[in-house]
């Protein structure tokens, strides 16, 4: 076989393999193995020392035809693979904006998170300052400030979380109170809300972690009809304008008078219910007047300045709104519970 004639042999098999070439790979190849520095081209390039001073010429002047023709045609099928993969890759990221749009499940708010903002927003549109408080309390805060006796029961480690001698977990939100009233002067109003722990066993009405709100108001000439003027428009606001609310005599170490705050059953509208046991009334808060000793304690002039305080729980306002009876439900993260809200 002459030269020529194996040049041809070469020519028609890189061609052929240009053409059968799928992807920018197989040409890569293709290209390596005919026109890379070892190729089969530039070998026969190098043959030419070894030929015929006469045929030289001719024989590399072909060489060098084939090797543009093979380039030229590499190029042309690499634009073709490239723009066959466009179009597949255009295709397969289409968007049909004819379908329906799809459902995105986003956040939301927790039903606890929404009580309490709202509570906040009533409380602030009343004129109250928001305070935050250490969960982790001062004994002398928690108990020893608001008048309790050293023989109550809330005080007994079985009630309550104890961390030391000195602290614990707080067991109600009034614990804020002498931390606001002893760096302060009256007059003063002043609300708090967040966690509360105590040792209690988990059931359906009952948990060792839940939520308070507490307000307190100290000024010249507060009495009673200040406070149950407060519970009243905060009633109104939180359940609706045809609300009731009913004072009841109670005790609490901190206040005195004290008073049990209920409100018309909203389930039932004062008719009576399961929920409210057929009295129709639902228990809200306690309050009464703050405790002269508990002013006299923050360095407040009990025969200037009086005052009212308050509090209660947050999980029983949408139980009660939503006539959900058990209390576990709000915090076992249920999203067959929490997306009824």
């Amino acid at each position: 076989m002459s030269e020529n004639d194996e040049l041809i042999v070469i020519r028609n098999a890189a061609l052929g393999k240009v053409r059968a070439s799928s992807s920018s790979a197989d040409l890569d190849a293709v290209e390596t193995e005919y026109l890379g520095r070892k190729g089969e081209l530039t070998l026969q390039l190098r043959r030419i020392g070894s030929l015929a001073p006469e045929t030289r010429k001719d024989f590399g002047q072909a060489v060098n035809d084939i090797k543009n023709e093979l380039a030229e045609a590499i190029e042309a099928r690499r634009s073709e693979l490239t723009a066959g993969e466009s179009e597949v890759a255009l295709a397969r990221e289409a968007v049909d904006v004819t379908l329906p749009g799809r459902f995105y499940q986003t956040g939301r708010s927790h039903i606890l998170v929404e009580t309490l903002n709202k509570v906040k927003n009533i409380f602030i549109g009343l004129g109250y300052e928001m305070f935050e408080a250490p969960e982790v309390e001062e004994y002398a805060y928690n108990f020893q400030a608001l008048n309790y006796p050293e023989d109550h029961p809330a005080i007994d480690e079985q009630m309550s979380f104890y961390i030391n001698d000195r602290n614990l977990l707080r067991t109600h939100t009034t614990a804020y109170q002498h931390r606001v009233m002893k760096g302060r002067k009256p007059p003063m109003r002043v609300c708090t809300t967040g966690k509360c722990y105590r040792v209690d066993a988990v059931d359906a009405t009952h948990g060792h972690t839940f939520h308070q709100v507490d307000c307190f108001t100290i000024d010249k000439g507060i009495t009673m009809a200040d406070l149950k003027g407060t519970m009243h428009q905060f009633a109104v606001e939180m359940f609706g304008k045809d609300v009731d609310v009913r004072f009841r005599p109670d005790f609490f170490p901190f206040v005195e008078p004290g008073a049990e705050v209920a409100v018309t059953c909203t389930i039932c509208g004062g008719s009576g219910c399961n929920v409210c046991k057929g009295t129709g009334w639902l228990e809200l808060a306690g309050a009464g007047m703050i405790h002269p000793n508990i002013l006299e304690g923050a360095g407040i002039d009990s025969e200037v300045y009086t005052g009212f305080a308050f509090g209660f729980g947050i999980e029983r306002m949408p139980m009660l709104m939503h006539d959900i009876g058990d209390l576990r439900l709000f915090m076992e993260n249920d999203l067959r519970f929490l997306r009824q809200f």
